[in-house]
């Protein structure tokens, strides 16, 4: 290649260190990219990074890529290249955090509260065996959600936001809001447990030396209060300050374990006996390995409740991966490895304190005795002491039944491992701190939820959550009032066991729905193991308190459905997206392999809409009778050459998709680019749809300036009539007395002044229509005069469901004979009544054949007078010549031989106006010209004189003379 000729490095080699998010992406331009590489000049580039940042399906191809229409069609000029990306537009920030980082931050986080105060205290209670499978059942739910996050925080570029951000971009808002409003509540409590861990260790040191505040219970309050004060002090100073603070507890934790390591091998000292300390003896750790309940927490779910929020700092190190380097390695290698070391830790922990400490111990030097001594009971009796008197009372004080500080009693040096709770308590307690307001500021930012994005404002050059930081201080300090560590551990657990399920659950759920957007560079993942920790999670949260649980669980509902039902602007490219759109193509899959049933018909609409805001009472007269039920299309043929009229179709549908959208109408839109209206709609009448969701009605607006068109516009509008019962469409034509088309009214200047949005574009504005308001108490009137299959009596039911239209009155009109009225009417109820539509005001019209007024007759000889051909009844192939370039005429025969529909329609619409008058709308049937008989000009006559005049909508409407309808139950 010529490119690696030049200096040896081609530009498919990256530089030294250099990877795909190189801080120092190439900006050379296409030319010169392509002279290097392919040697001659072209307009195609190379790949590059800065192609494909920030890129959007359906967006450009990034800065530097050229477009199709560049290599396709249009040559670009000299010199009028692609703009190059500016110094620095996609440079990365400098890097901040190291992989390490999120191990620290995940071990301190683990290593909390329960490590040093409770785990002696479990171990006494559960035994070393049911105590290690207490921690290795913990360790298998956090290890798999480890697992879980390490996929997802390699499935793409991560930015700020945890574990929020995490879930959310990767299943959609829908969980990922849940999450993370239920991840930053349990961060909440958790600083006030680490708090009160704190707090707790700082009453005994006070306690031991008579020095009580209060009393032990308000001096756990008042020590708590304090110093997650302090500790939101340390937060707002900044991350620089907070990062540094965790380092130093976590060297001052390292040396408290080895210091109490070191103690466990120390001989015994007199004092230490007195409490239950005797080094390493066989009989302890055979006596402390099987358990030994006691109290109100002496069960195994009970004390796996309150162990479990010690493993639930795996996701310290995600909640900061906006700070991280290389969140995509730092976060899988950090959360791993420090599941790992705290795991041994734990293990380590249990048994060596499980080999040395007995569970009950006076602290009483004078209970010293001689080996054998009589009536001396239990363990200690072995090695000189008798700790019989108290363990019968249970009033002992030390042992590891009874004091939550045998770590310290047992180490080399006591203080240290007070440093060690301080160290572990302050840390853990810093880092939920700091991972609380993180996250739910990014939630906040999304606007998922309503009231809550006051707390998602940023404060300085790290746009530092202070809001977020004092809400997380008011709750902490709520539940620091309840000043026991044993009643708020259970409830944390609770709310992390839900978090780790859905975590597991979405990636689950990501990994099934093949999307091709679902690719995590994390080998070790896998999706049955993530169904396994989700199933886990929710059997261990119902074992351990399932009232709580079902509240857990009726929250995320809650929250799950208020993201459903709002469906908020965002488009994070999630596995819900691609899990809809398998199940819609499943669906619409099996649906072609199901025979049609008339019993599962369903008007299907391909409305003739144009832009669609242009007719919004036909899109909201069709809406309103196909929403949660059927299928509709709006169509719009852009006339013109193809070249002109594509990048227009690009460039308005995704507003009028928008506008149908914001006007909540549940519709697609589709367009097409035809030479003429007929053709335009001959393409979509065949085209739109897919399998079985196909229109099967064409609904089309009435064609009001019929008269003054151009002839070829009119035979157009004709023809379009024809061509859908041609391909067996129903048709159903809206006529309203003011018309359908406002897009005079949206374009006029002066039209924004009334507009309530006037900043509005015209592709976003809202005009009213008569199908939004209440109808109340009025009737709808159908003339059901032809039996078309039913589908004149199946939309006006429709639309009589509504709750807009459910107060009218239905009234169905039917021709009949003046001295069979009373049979025929029966007849229509009967069969009505069969069909179960709930009509039961039916009119007959016996006085349909009259003769209409004679004015009302001149009124119709003067409408189609224009377009007479005044042939005096000449042969009919004088007719074609003289009709020869204009088929639209009517010669004198025509009229003759349509002389009675030609007056049907002129009674029909004195019928009309007598009866319906005041309707709220009209549908009658749609009279039909035969294709070839019947001249355009002398149809739309029809069409004109049966509709003209009446105030309310009139829906024009013939189904292809299939049934809609069926009494039948097979």
């Amino acid at each position: 290649l010529l490119g690696t000729e030049e200096g040896g490095r081609g530009p498919y080699t990256p530089s030294e260190g250099a990877g795909c998010d190189s801080p120092h992406p190439t900006h050379l331009s296409g030319s010169t990219l392509g002279t290097r590489t392919f040697g001659y000049n072209t307009v195609d580039v190379v790949p590059a990074y800065e192609h494909y940042a920030n890129s959007k399906v359906g967006g450009d191809g990034g800065k530097g890529r050229p477009s199709l229409a560049d290599l396709h069609s249009i040559l670009k000029q000299e010199g009028a290249g692609w703009p190059r990306p500016p110094p620095g537009a996609h440079t990365l920030r400098s890097p901040s955090l190291c992989v390490c980082v999120p191990q620290i931050r995940c071990m301190l986080n683990i290593w909390g509260v329960i490590l040093y105060l409770r785990l002696p205290w479990i171990t006494a209670q559960a035994g070393i065996a049911l105590t290690w499978l207490i921690i290795l059942m913990s360790v298998t739910v956090t290890t798999i959600t480890g697992l879980s996050i390490s996929a997802i925080s390699t499935n793409g570029k991560v930015k700020s936001g945890g574990t929020y951000f995490l879930i959310s971009r990767s299943l959609g808002p829908e969980l990922g809001g849940s999450i993370g409003l239920i991840f930053a509540f349990a961060n909440a409590v958790a600083v006030a447990m680490h708090t009160v861990g704190f707090a707790e260790t700082v009453r005994d040191l006070l306690q031991e030396h008579n020095s009580l505040i209060v009393d032990p219970t308000n001096d756990i309050r008042i020590i708590g209060v304090v110093t997650v004060t302090v500790l939101l002090g340390i937060s707002l100073a900044g991350m620089e300050w907070e990062a540094k603070a965790q380092i130093l507890f976590f060297l001052v934790i390292l040396v408290s374990f080895i210091n109490y390591l070191v103690g466990t091998v120390i001989p015994a000292t007199a004092e230490k006996q007195a409490k239950g300390f005797f080094s390493y003896r066989a009989e302890i750790f055979a006596q402390n390995f099987v358990p030994n309940w006691r109290g109100p927490e002496g069960s195994f779910f009970g004390l796996f409740s309150i162990f479990f929020p010690s493993a639930t700092g795996i996701l310290a190190g995600a909640n900061i991966s906006g700070d991280l380097k290389d969140p995509a390695v730092a976060i899988p290698k950090g959360t791993l490895m420090a599941i790992f070391w705290t795991t041994v830790s734990y293990l380590v922990l249990s048994a060596t304190i499980g080999a040395c400490v007995v569970r009950d111990a006076s602290g009483s030097l004078n209970d010293s005795v001689g080996l054998g001594s009589p009536g001396c009971e239990g363990l200690a009796c072995h090695f000189g002491w008798n700790f019989t008197a108290c363990a019968q009372r249970q009033s002992c004080r030390y042992g590891l039944s009874n004091y939550y500080q045998s770590m310290s009693m047992v180490s080399g040096f006591g203080p240290l491992i007070t440093a060690g709770i301080f160290g572990a308590t302050l840390s853990s307690a810093l880092a939920c701190l700091v991972s609380a307001p993180k996250v739910f500021q990014c939630l906040c930012r999304d606007q998922l939820y309503p009231l809550i994005g006051f707390f998602g404002k940023g404060y300085g050059r790290n746009s530092e959550p202070i809001r977020g930081y004092m809400l997380t201080y008011v709750i902490a300090v709520g539940f620091i009032l309840i000043a026991e560590l044993n009643a708020i551990a259970p409830i944390i657990s609770n709310f992390f066991l839900c978090s780790y399920a859905l975590i597991n659950f979405s990636c689950f759920h990501a990994s099934i729905t093949n999307s091709p957007g679902w690719r995590p560079s994390f080998r070790y993942y896998s999706k049955w193991a993530a169904l396994f920790g989700a199933a886990i999670s929710v059997v261990i949260m119902f074992l351990l308190t399932w009232w709580a649980a079902l509240i857990a669980f009726g929250i995320v509902i809650f929250l799950l459905g208020y993201v459903l039902y709002k469906k908020p602007d965002v488009n994070w490219g999630s596995s819900m997206q691609a899990s809809s759109y398998n199940m819609a193509l499943n669906y619409s899959v099996g649906l072609s392999e199901v025979d049609e049933h008339i019993k599962n018909y369903r008007p299907q609409c391909l409305v003739l809409t144009g832009p669609p805001n242009f007719r919004p009472a036909l899109v909201d007269f069709v809406g309103t009778f196909t929403k949660n039920l059927s299928l509709m299309l709006c169509g719009n043929v852009l006339i013109g050459p193809r070249k002109q009229k594509m990048p227009e179709s690009r460039l308005t549908a995704d507003g009028h998709t928008k506008w149908l959208t914001k006007r909540k109408i549940k519709a697609f839109y589709t367009d097409v680019v035809a030479e003429d209206l007929r053709s335009g709609v001959q393409m979509l009448i065949q085209a739109a749809g897919l399998g079985k969701m196909r229109p099967n009605i064409l609904v089309l607006g009435y064609k009001r300036n019929w008269r003054t068109v151009s002839p070829q516009s009119l035979e157009d509008y004709v023809g379009i009539l024809h061509d859908a019962f041609d391909f067996k469409y129903g048709v159903c034509l809206m006529r309203m007395k003011e018309g359908l088309n406002v897009s005079r009214v949206m374009q006029n200047p002066l039209a924004p002044a009334e507009d309530p949005c006037p900043d509005a574009s015209p592709s976003e504005q809202q005009a009213s229509t008569i199908f939004q308001s209440e109808q109340g108490k009025k009737t709808i009137d159908i003339y059901w005069l032809f039996d078309d299959g039913g589908l004149t009596l199946l939309i006006p039911y429709l639309l009589g469901r509504k709750k807009r239209w459910g107060k009218c009155r239905i009234r169905v009109f039917v021709g009949g004979q003046i001295n069979r009225m009373d049979e025929e009417r029966k007849a229509i109820v009967s069969l009505l009544s069969k069909f179960r539509l709930g009509f039961h005001e039916v009119h007959i019209l016996p006085d349909i054949n009259q003769k209409p007024r004679p004015e009302h007759v001149r009124r119709f000889e003067d409408l189609i007078a224009p377009f007479r051909l005044n042939d005096g009844f000449k042969d009919e192939a004088t007719v074609n010549e003289m009709r020869q370039g204009c088929p639209w005429k009517i010669s004198d025969e025509e009229v003759n031989k349509n002389r009675a529909k030609s007056l049907r329609q002129v009674r029909l619409n004195e019928i009309l106006l007598d009866y319906s008058r005041d309707a709220a709308l009209i549908a009658i049937t749609l009279p039909i010209g035969r294709k070839g008989r019947c001249p355009s000009s002398l149809y739309m006559a029809w069409l004109e004189t049966l509709s003209q005049d009446l105030r309310p909508p009139v829906i024009l409407t013939r189904g292809n003379q299939e049934n809609v309808l069926t009494f039948y139950c097979q």
